[in-house]
């Protein structure tokens, strides 16, 4: 579909709205007290001159901040950049470290160093490219977030929840299925292809600009937007995007999508959005296919690309599970949420990691090891239909069964009906096994 320019897609009548629609946080106990104190807390909340803020520098290099950093950095763990330093090489000479980038800092001298590129499964055989910064590095961009964060957080809009303080994913979806209920059954379900690595970086940088002013902490961004990357033996600086693993990447890609937010916000349409999954809920089928049209033409005038074969819209209400659409590791189809099926396989593929037939440990220990990613797994998927805990307990108790069949010499993957009397279900509970049927059971009791 071509997409049509902003001033011909119409606005969407305003509708009764389920949630709260207020801009801006309303508590700022996650801010780095030793940054923004009282003062600068009543400035940012009653806005300041010209909307702009001057002589931020100051605050990223003090070393109060920087120490800050610091303990953030350490506290996320996480691997040596190119360099070699880890986090315990650094931890042992700490001090020293901090004031050298602090001299390098106010010196205007500070150069990053380039991102050491991994590459982490994504699923179907595909990877997803991760940058790996030096730790001296992650520190200088972790302060220049505990700064910039506030300012661009109170600019935020309610619907946005990706890497924001106080938000998740369990956020958004009670929005997803607020809407649903309240109506909105005609979805178009969008994907951003490859957003992090497309969005370009001069106009990034002027968003950025629009309220800071501090010309020395905007030549410290645009540094780290040309960082290079290395792989293997190649090295080279991106011409755009910005690197996934970042300490402030996920803020900026926010702040590039604030004002598509804004565009659907003032069209009336109710949208969903973590970080560059998001969903656009609507009444009708015409309303669905004018919100698409209006975030077509919005993502190509801002060099962005929808997926297309991805980006679809899709009537929800119907109860075949095929016909919905997925967000957020679930799929909500007919008023009901399903774990989506890449999700599922991830968890199987997990549990079979830890439960191969030769592997060593006793059962408590095997069990020990499973339980954390059940109780973790379930912690997420608690809201999807009861019939798929029952089939991923029957699936873990098989392959233990599995593992006690081989200890015996006897080959089989436990399924047999001998197997279920040698090893009933209360066997594995008596075991300490986590069992999600019986937690989902719980959890519906006490609500």
């Amino acid at each position: 579909m071509e997409a049509a320019p902003l001033s011909a897609v119409p606005p969407v009548p305003e509708m009764a709205k389920p949630g709260t629609d207020t801009q801006g946080p309303t508590n700022w106990d996650w801010v780095e007290a030793s940054v923004w104190t009282d003062r600068m807390l009543a400035a940012l909340v009653n806005g300041v001159q010209g909307g702009k803020w001057y002589s931020l520098m100051d605050k990223v290099v003090t070393p109060s901040t920087l120490e800050a950093a610091w303990r953030r950095v350490a506290a996320n763990k996480g691997a040596a950049g190119v360099d070699g330093v880890s986090i315990l090489r650094f931890k042992a000479r700490a001090e020293h470290y901090l004031v050298e980038l602090e001299r390098d800092l106010r010196q205007g001298s500070y150069q990053p160093l380039p991102a050491r590129r991994v590459h982490i499964p994504k699923g179907k055989g595909k990877t997803r490219p991760l940058g790996i910064s030096a730790v001296k590095d992650r520190i200088v961009q972790t302060a220049v977030k505990m700064v910039l964060e506030p300012i661009f957080e109170r600019e935020f809009l309610p619907f946005n929840y990706g890497f924001r303080p106080g938000r998740g994913c369990k956020d958004a979806l009670r929005e997803v299925d607020t809407w649903l209920k309240a109506g909105y059954t005609w979805v178009v379900d969008a994907d951003l292809e490859s957003y992090f690595d497309t969005i370009p970086k001069g106009p990034l940088l002027e968003q950025v600009s629009e309220k800071i002013s501090d010309g020395t902490l905007l030549d410290l961004i645009q540094r780290f937007l040309d960082q290079d990357i290395l792989e293997d033996m190649r090295q080279w600086t991106p011409t755009a995007g910005v690197p996934q693993g970042s300490v402030f990447s996920p803020l900026l890609s926010n702040l590039y999508l604030h004002p598509f937010d804004d565009i659907v916000s003032q069209a009336g349409y109710k949208m969903v959005r973590y970080c560059d999954d998001f969903v656009i809920l609507c009444r009708t089928q015409a309303e669905a296919e004018a919100a698409l049209a209006l975030a077509q033409a919005w993502t190509q005038q801002h060099g962005l690309r929808l997926h297309p074969e991805k980006t679809r819209i899709v009537e929800s209400s119907q109860a075949d599970h095929g016909s919905g659409f997925d967000f957020l590791g679930y799929r909500f189809a007919g008023g009901r949420r399903y774990v989506k099926p890449k999700s599922l396989k991830a968890l199987r593929d997990k549990i079979r990691q830890k439960t191969g037939r030769t592997r060593s440990g006793t059962l408590d220990q095997i069990i020990a090891e499973l339980n954390p990613t059940l109780r973790g797994w379930f912690g997420y998927f608690k809201h999807a239909i009861s019939g798929t805990f029952r089939t991923i307990d029957g699936f873990v108790r098989r392959r233990l069964r599995a593992i006690l069949r081989k200890r015996e010499k006897r080959p089989g993957h436990g399924r047999t009906h001998q197997d279920h009397q040698r090893w009933p279900n209360a066997f594995f509970a008596a075991h300490g096994l986590f069992t999600l049927h019986e937690a989902r059971m719980q959890a519906s009791q006490s609500r």
